[in-house]
């Protein structure tokens, strides 16, 4: 299984390079069902994961000169608080025992899976349904706007603080459609605020849990591989083309953690 693992994480890599966003929420699956780790020490992984592979695949398009680092700031400053808050003050105190409904009871682990399939669901319909958006030629926002932004960024700290999700798929709508930035430098902010606010979340929760470094970072090297193949495909395949694809994989991937840890 740990083979297949490896092999998902080059593909969690290579969809961040490739589209900026929507691979990092499979990590926590990956880490789940292929690797055996706990959901809560998952949720940790992934953040280490996903920041470090965002980190490197924003680094070819800082070199472009397409990312938007004032936009970074508006949607991650928020962010940033939120998944402070939320990896400190929230996730710990989800008990063992969430819910009992006769002889079927919600642990801890079984909640943030459950979540983690919703917030997949949600990035599949929105990775489909804006799939064939163009964006504008040049960046154009207002006050109003940044401050929607800035509340996005939030309720995305939120999501990443709970489950580890990098949150791309409701960065890149909200950079294009309130910020009016163009899709290319929407990718590239995406991954730089994908990076920061991962790795802070890490760090912020890091003393709370026992990491198995080795296993970790060979991990988060296989999934760096994939963002560099990812990034060099960039160049000649547009991959907003294939966001359709990569979001009825999630979707499916989504159903099946549903029924799995509801119905098997």
């Amino acid at each position: 299984m740990e083979i297949i693992g490896y092999t998902a994480a080059v593909l969690i890599g290579v969809s961040l390079g490739l589209i900026g966003g929507g691979g990092s929420i499979l990590t926590v699956p990956v880490l789940v069902y292929l690797f055996g780790i706990d959901v809560f020490l998952a949720t940790e992984y992934s953040l280490f994961v996903v920041g470090i592979s965002s980190l490197v695949g924003s680094v070819s398009y800082f070199k472009k000169g397409l990312v938007d680092f004032k936009m970074a700031l508006v949607f991650g400053i928020p962010s940033v608080i939120s998944i402070f808050l939320t990896r400190i003050y929230l996730l710990p105190f989800i008990p063992e025992e969430v819910l009992r409904i006769e002889n079927f009871t919600v642990t801890r682990n079984i909640f943030l899976l459950l979540v983690f399939a919703g917030l997949m669901v949600l990035a599949s319909y929105k990775m489909i349904r804006n799939s064939t958006f163009e964006g504008p030629l040049e960046s154009t926002t207002d006050k109003n706007n940044a401050l929607r932004a800035a509340g996005q960024g939030s309720i995305v700290g939120v999501l990443t603080g709970l489950v580890g999700a990098g949150g791309g798929f409701m960065i890149i709508p909200v950079l294009v459609n309130l910020l009016k930035i163009p899709i290319k430098i929407a990718i590239g902010t995406s991954l730089v605020i994908i990076s920061f606010n991962s790795l802070i979340g890490f760090v912020s929760s890091v003393n709370h849990v026992k990491i198995e470094w080795k296993l970790l970072i060979s991990i988060t090297a296989i999934a760096v591989a994939g963002i560099i193949i990812g990034s060099q495909l960039s160049k000649k395949i547009d991959g907003r083309k294939l966001r359709p694809a990569f979001g009825w994989f999630i979707l499916i991937m989504g159903i099946y953690i549903i029924t799995k840890e509801i119905f098997l």
